[in-house]
């Protein structure tokens, strides 16, 4: 005996056989790829803190160096993590670090400029507790 097919009943079928067979095609979320660049990274204050600095910066996990970018594949719903390093250089090294998970919903269609602060506070000496601030921005943009 034949069955005669609905046009729903056909495009049920048509959806449960995608989901058993492993293919989520319906339900897959888009990737889309974003173009991040580290822009500068810049000294806001320094109260005594030191002269001789080095910096580092990254995009989802991947180290940039200023004025550079890196193309970054992310799922829709998914984030950008951005990673913010400086250091006083001298015989014991002073520190500070900064991270955000920047989610690709809230960029813009002209992109975003993200700011991340690093603070670093004197740990010797007579300056002890003294802190220099450095203001790292990257530009997010979808391509």
């Amino acid at each position: 005996m034949y069955r005669t097919w609905t046009k729903a009943s056909a495009i049920l079928f048509v959806v449960v056989s995608l989901l058993f067979n492993g293919t989520y095609a319906l339900a897959a979320s888009a990737t889309s790829t974003y173009v991040v660049t580290f822009q500068q990274a810049t000294p806001l204050s320094n109260d005594h803190v030191g002269n001789d600095w080095a910096i580092a910066a990254q995009v989802a996990g991947k180290s940039i160096s200023e004025d550079n970018s890196v193309k970054v594949k992310v799922k829709s719903g998914g984030s950008i993590k951005l990673y913010a390093y400086a250091e006083e250089q001298d015989k014991v090294p002073d520190e500070g670090e900064a991270s955000k998970n920047v989610k690709v919903s809230t960029i813009s269609a002209k992109g975003s400029t993200i700011k991340l602060k690093v603070t670093v506070t004197e740990n010797r000496g007579r300056y002890s507790g003294n802190q220099a601030v450095w203001e790292f921005t990257y530009k997010i943009k979808k391509q």
